[in-house]
């Protein structure tokens, strides 16, 4: 018996020099069998780095808002009972405007009797004067209508919890308040009318005081997140 013969029974099965066809062994710290088929990483890594079991992470909250939603808040008294202040000012208006229509020609007396309206100016001489003031007051009517039909689209926005409708709201509100003496002294030759205008800015006023109390102000704090959500 040889000394290669003696070496190579003296050795113990899978020790000694790498068999033929055999990959060499891994280097420390690596998985035994490499990275997995098709690019997967190591064991315990998602292949192709998605989230494991096909799920996206939860979004994220909105802007300024928490985790956890606010809590649930019904639409208070002062919302319903603010719109519905705005609701009847503007069906007084709208009455005022069917008063000045069945009452034209006493409407149109009455605006031509005007002193310091300028429909005596000598800058109008040859100007039908009459002409003039049925003009000037179908265009107050048009403009009435169209001011009535954006205000009830305003009110359904801010019924719906819309803030920035309610932002319009009290615009609107301020200007009629802020104009209240003019509009009411120069609402026409009818008393009736003139009644209108008051109630009309009364109930303007409450408007806006009760859209803006800390009711008012909670919920549409919490329909903004709804909103925001996409929870309508």
């Amino acid at each position: 018996m040889t000394a290669g013969q003696d070496d190579q029974q003296g050795r113990p099965e899978g020790q000694g020099e790498q068999q033929p066809g055999w990959p060499p062994p891994p280097p420390p710290g690596q998985p035994p069998h490499g990275p997995g088929p098709y690019g997967q990483g190591a064991p315990g890594q998602h292949p192709y780095g998605q989230h494991p079991y096909g799920y996206e992470p939860a979004p994220a909250a909105p802007d300024g808002w928490g985790p956890d939603a606010p809590e649930p808040v019904e639409r208070p008294l002062a919302v319903r009972a603010g719109l519905g202040a705005f609701l009847a000012a503007l069906v007084l208006s709208a009455v005022a405007g069917i008063a000045t229509v069945l009452n034209w020609e006493d409407f149109l007396d009455w605006t031509l009797a005007q002193e310091g309206t300028g429909l005596d100016d000598p800058g109008l001489e040859g100007v039908d004067v009459e002409q003039f003031a049925e003009l000037a007051l179908q265009i107050s009517i048009a403009v009435g209508v169209l001011m009535l039909l954006l205000q009830a689209l305003f009110l359904w926005f801010a019924w719906q919890g819309r803030n920035w409708a309610r932002i319009v709201l009290w615009v609107l509100g301020g200007l009629t308040l802020l104009t209240a003496p003019f509009s009411a002294g120069s609402s026409g030759p009818l008393p009736f009318v003139t009644t209108l205008t008051w109630f009309q800015i009364a109930l303007t006023a409450a408007g806006v005081v009760l859209l803006a109390a800390k009711a008012s102000n909670d919920w549409y704090r919490f329909r903004k997140w709804q909103l925001a959500t996409g929870q309508r």
